[in-house]
């Protein structure tokens, strides 16, 4: 027998038997943003003490145009064969950056594919990830930080680690915080709700980092998802959430240690959407010409933040062109000097494919295992 189908009526349509009721707001919620460094290069409002601090400043730059420096080494060496597939982080340093600065080192990083300056902070080298994306696991054996967890390619499956590695910090009552970092287009994902919702119901100690830089490969922003902003989908798990210039290295270091510091203290989520533009292709193997308007793309490298930071630097920090021309050249020795010990790597012998699947490997992979080794040493 088929279900009867619902009625549903409209306002303005009388219930057939009303009910005496009333009315009256049962929440309120707000979403709030800030930015404290102009795409000008001009400090606004009341900004935090980093933005007086010329020596953290010019660490946070450093960082930014080490990342810059790497990431267009990485493209080049993608284009001519020398390493796999490619994700650029291209205009969203300042994110990493202020990630890297403000977590503690006994916290967790459960990055996407973008996260270069925060990894970089926290110990990992460019070899690591260079190898990484040149098809080798050990570059993601990270010496330091040894907790922290490789990079996620697959969409938001790791805000559900994540919920697991907050969830172990509260067992242990442990005042350290699991932070996961994904894209826009994560949050269109069932795992992102699922760990969000965790997260909330069991009030655990992770922040959740959105970089929304507007494209979720193909996909533009205003097609993902209809909500206003990305911080608010934080309120329906019962989170608080905020929005952030992401450009604006000032600003995300503020909001990104209050934040950290506040989920160590009261042990309870949060999250933060940093609002940042993707000036790359989604990966070497994208070609987002085919999509994206060549005028968008010009009117965004406007906001770019290293050139943000380094107006600031220039007119209140004593930052010229003789400094300028030497971080360039520190960083492109390091980078290369990182290359060349990825193209010295030998490769792994390929019977290591068998040794990270099983605890105990099964027999008829013993048998393929013990194969591949005949014919190796035959050859």
């Amino acid at each position: 027998m088929p279900l009867p189908k619902p009625r549903i009526s409209t306002i303005d349509e009388p219930e057939a038997n009303p009910r005496p009721a009333s009315e009256r707001p049962v929440a309120r919620f707000e979403i709030r943003y800030y930015q404290y460094l102009r795409p000008t290069g001009e400090l606004v409002g009341s900004p935090p003490a980093l933005a007086l601090d010329g020596k953290l400043l010019r660490r946070c730059y450093h960082c930014m145009r080490l990342t810059r420096q790497f990431d267009q080494k990485a493209v080049s060496l993608q284009r001519t064969g020398q390493l796999g597939t490619y994700a650029s982080s291209l205009g969203q340093e300042a994110i990493g950056t202020a990630l890297g600065l403000s977590m503690h080192q006994r916290d967790v990083l459960l990055p996407a594919y973008r996260e270069y300056a925060a990894q970089f902070l926290r110990g990992v080298g460019m070899t690591d990830i260079l190898l990484y994306w040149g098809g080798d696991e050990r570059g993601m054996d990270y010496r330091i930080p040894r907790e922290d967890f490789p990079i996620s390619v697959p969409v938001a499956s790791q805000a559900s680690h994540a919920v697991g590695v907050a969830y172990a910090f509260k067992y242990r009552r442990e005042p350290r915080v699991a932070v996961c970092v994904l894209g826009d287009g994560g949050t269109s994902k069932g795992d992102f709700y699922e760990a969000l919702n965790l997260a909330g119901a069991w009030r655990l100690p992770v922040l959740f980092l959105v970089n929304n830089n507007q494209w979720a490969i193909s996909v533009p922003r205003h097609q993902q998802s209809a909500a206003e902003t990305l911080a608010q989908k934080a309120i329906a798990a019962g989170i608080a959430g905020e929005q952030v210039d992401g450009n604006d290295v000032v600003a995300l270091y503020a909001r990104l240690d209050r934040a950290l510091r506040e989920i160590r203290r009261r042990g309870q989520p949060l999250l933060i959407e940093a609002l940042s533009y993707r000036l790359c292709d989604h990966t070497t193997a994208d070609d987002a010409s085919r999509y994206r308007d060549r005028k968008q793309l010009e009117q965004q490298r406007a906001n770019d933040p290293l050139r943000r930071l380094k107006t600031l630097l220039m007119a209140r920090y004593g930052w010229d062109e003789e400094q300028e021309l030497h971080l360039l050249e520190e960083c492109n020795e390091a980078v290369e000097n990182a290359v060349k010990v990825y193209l010295e790597t030998r490769p792994q012998p390929l019977e290591s494919l068998f040794d990270y699947l099983y605890a105990t490997l099964p027999e008829a992979l013993e048998e393929q295992r013990a194969a591949l080794l005949r014919r190796r040493f035959d050859a």
